[in-house]
């Protein structure tokens, strides 16, 4: 049975969600102060049911890794990912702070609570480091499948993004611009650091049962795994969580993706995911153009195996 939930939105600031006396998850979408992190919406925290964090905040590895983000690394030359930039194999990562752009809150198209389910849609523009307006974004956000029996919940991302310049963005990734293997972009989750060395399985095989998993599975197409599965140990409580990251059908058909898609994942030295829209090529969006991308991610508690997560998917329409 699905589980109650409670809404509080906090205007100019963020929406959190809470169910059985825990907040799952808060969507921040006013600016954080520091351009160089490359303000931009994020969801943090992310909790289980049990009230177990999943998502980690400004690590002082990375202070731009914000939970779960909408990012582009390399964009016509713009850092919408934050930090330093990766100027290719001879310069490597630069602190350039013209390059990094931002994602401005608009505002709600819809905006809907239930008892079991929110779900709003957000208007957002993406700007360059100079001030012009590059992007339009309309993104869908659902949190939903609030389930103690499962032990999880559901978050739903979508994201259609409209290019508003006068000539075409170039989409890429550090491994597009010559780095290997770091075709970070796109939807991407960093892990609290106690998630670090966590495991990492797939569909048919994919990833290690016992073993990390995360290199066998690093730079896959998602028409090979669609969804993939990092499970980590906490510190403090005696347990694991699992987060349960999958492809909408219509990414991998083409129906509305503009790109095929491949899993960026790390366990170490960081725990990371992101389904990279432009891993290994860069792509085009013409002016006027549009292209779409839906993704749900499960929290849940527990170390969930590849009988459990496919079961849920299977089970919850995906």
């Amino acid at each position: 049975m699905t589980q109650r939930i409670t809404v509080t939105h906090t205007h100019g600031d963020r929406i959190s969600v809470a169910s059985g006396g825990v907040e799952l998850m808060a969507y921040v979408y006013r600016p954080d102060p520091d351009a160089f992190e490359a303000r931009k919406p994020y969801a943090h925290p992310l909790r289980t049911l049990a009230g177990n964090p999943v998502s980690g905040y400004r690590p002082n590895d990375h202070r731009w890794h914000k939970g779960l983000q909408m990012t582009a690394s390399h964009l016509s030359g713009q850092n919408f990912w934050g930090g330093n930039s990766y100027l290719g194999p001879e310069q490597g990562y630069q602190r350039v702070e013209e390059r990094v752009g931002s994602m401005r809150h608009d505002g709600f198209e819809e905006f809907t609570a239930a008892e079991d389910r929110l779900r709003f849609v957000e208007t957002l523009t993406w700007v360059e480091n100079g001030g012009q307006e590059w992007a339009r974004e309309l993104r869908t956000i659902e949190l939903h499948s609030v389930e103690p029996e499962e032990g999880a919940w559901a978050l739903d991302w979508s994201i259609r993004l409209t290019n508003i310049r006068d000539e075409a963005l170039h989409f890429g990734s550090p491994t597009s611009a010559g780095r290997e293997m770091a075709g970070y972009t796109g939807l991407n989750w960093r892990g609290p650091r106690d998630f670090t060395g966590g495991d990492v399985i797939g569909p048919d095989g994919r990833g290690g049962d016992g073993e990390t998993g995360a290199s066998d599975l690093m730079g896959t197409p998602a028409a090979e795994a669609p969804w993939i599965a990092f499970t980590g140990e906490h510190d403090d409580v005696d347990g694991h969580s699992t987060l349960l990251f999958a492809h909408a059908p219509e990414n991998l058909d083409g129906t509305d993706s503009i790109h095929a898609s491949h899993w960026f994942v790390r366990s170490e030295p960081i725990p990371s995911v992101a389904p990279s829209w432009a891993f290994f090529e860069e792509f085009e969006l013409l002016p006027g153009e549009s292209f779409g991308y839906r993704y749900r991610v499960v929290v849940a508690d527990g170390a969930w195996d590849r009988a459990r997560a496919e079961g849920y998917l299977k089970n919850h329409g995906w």
